[in-house]
């Protein structure tokens, strides 16, 4: 208090010589500090292109005018891959193409452009803007933009009839426990730690009875299903859907996708019954059911038949996942009815399709998306249909086996 009152006894006139003094410091100071800052900052924005040389993104280009070539246009120069031949044909060839409902289609046709190939890149961006468009624009669109081609064996007592097989898989949809416990004995293995070591890895009849294999499968089961008919049907089909018991009691629902296999090739277990003399004309799922239930004392040796072993990894399912079938080969979900699986050597993936089968089963005349493969899946005219999941789905497949011919639609 004494120091703070002899302070304000001095006199006026230094007070206020001082105080300018000190302002003028100030204003100097702040002075300096804005053209520092302006010099620094000057020297970050070189790194920069300047503003006016800033890219800015294009809007909107307006869809090229679509208009249909028409029947007397000329048809293009065949073309080949290395398993098919593809002949141009008309529109008109295709069996039903006024009639398909494009709209279903066409959520398979933008699943396809998340991964496009070079060939389709350049066109994704108008299909996705037809994914609004009516059925009628969307078959102006393919018929401005694309060209069929009828696809032929190179050679063969069908290359020139170009007929061929369609088969059907789905995704099997199966209760599961985290844990084996009483009447889920059957395991589903993620891919063992071992797998690279060895090559091929060991048969499904060698995992079964060798300790070495054994062992190393051991710890290594992601769920355990009640039957393990079931469990060789979910390898055969490569993925499904299971509602995991888990071990606290919880219950979800899963995705197995698959994650590789043994390097062993697929044998057919229903061949193997009729080579046996135990099955005869009914090579279904309900067939094959039926004639292990009245020769339980073979269930073994026909689940040994089959050497190759499929091995799975767990993905969870959101309310989206739920809509769609697992991801293909192309990388993108599969789309129930509208998703095949091809020889990728005959036909690329991400390939519009149309397809036409007549048969006992089904009478299909659509728009599908070559989206997958398998390993039975090899040919020029072969495709497996993708028919979506559950028993409806499963009791489809098993029986669907008929003719087939196909059309590939390819950028003109």
């Amino acid at each position: 208090m004494v120091h703070h009152t002899i302070s304000a006894s001095s006199s006026s006139a230094p007070r206020a010589s001082n105080r300018i003094t000190v302002m003028n410091r100030l204003l100097r100071y702040f002075c300096v500090a804005c053209i520092v800052g302006m010099l620094a900052s000057c020297a970050i924005r070189p790194s920069s292109p300047p503003p006016s040389t800033v890219p800015s993104a294009p809007p909107d280009a307006p869809m090229p005018p679509m208009v249909d070539p028409g029947d007397a246009a000329p048809l293009p120069p065949a073309r080949q891959s290395s398993r098919s031949r593809w002949v141009p044909v008309r529109w008109a060839e295709l069996p039903g193409f006024e009639q398909d409902a494009m709209d279903e289609a066409w959520n398979a046709f933008t699943k396809s452009c998340e991964r496009p190939g070079r060939t389709f890149a350049n066109l994704c961006s108008e299909v996705r803007r037809l994914s609004l468009g009516t059925p009628e624009e969307q078959r102006l669109w393919l018929r401005a933009r694309l060209q069929p081609y009828r696809v032929e064996p190179l050679a063969g007592p069908n290359a020139q009839g170009a007929e061929g097989l369609l088969t059907s898989y789905f995704e099997p949809v199966y209760e599961a426990s985290r844990v084996a416990r009483p009447g889920y004995s059957a395991p589903i293995y993620r891919v063992p730690r071992t797998l690279g070591q060895r090559k091929p890895w060991y048969t499904r009849q060698e995992m079964d009875v060798l300790p070495e294999a054994r062992a190393q499968l051991a710890g290594q089961e992601l769920v355990w299903l009640a039957d393990p008919l079931d469990a060789l049907i979910l390898q055969i089909q490569g993925s499904g859907r299971v509602h995991v018991l888990e071990a606290d009691g919880s219950q979800r629902m899963v995705r197995l996708a698959f994650a590789g296999t043994n390097d062993h090739p697929y044998r057919s277990p229903g061949k193997w019954l009729i080579d046996q003399g135990l099955l005869r004309g009914d090579v279904t799922w309900p067939g094959i059911r039926n004639t292990l239930a009245a020769n339980p004392n073979r269930l073994q040796e026909f689940l040994w038949s089959n050497p190759r072993m499929v091995f799975f990894r767990e993905e969870a399912l959101s309310p989206l996942d739920e809509k769609f079938g697992p991801r293909g080969a192309q990388g993108v979900p599969l789309t129930p009815g509208r998703s095949i699986a091809v020889d990728p050597q005959s036909i690329p993936y991400g390939t519009p399709v149309w397809l036409a089968s007549q048969g006992p089963v089904a009478n299909l005349q659509r728009l599908v998306m070559a989206q997958d493969t398998g390993s039975a899946i090899v040919g020029a005219v072969r495709a497996d249909y993708f028919a979506g999941w559950g028993a409806e789905a499963g009791d489809f497949a098993g029986r669907m086996k008929q003719q087939l011919r196909l059309w590939v639609l390819w950028p003109r």
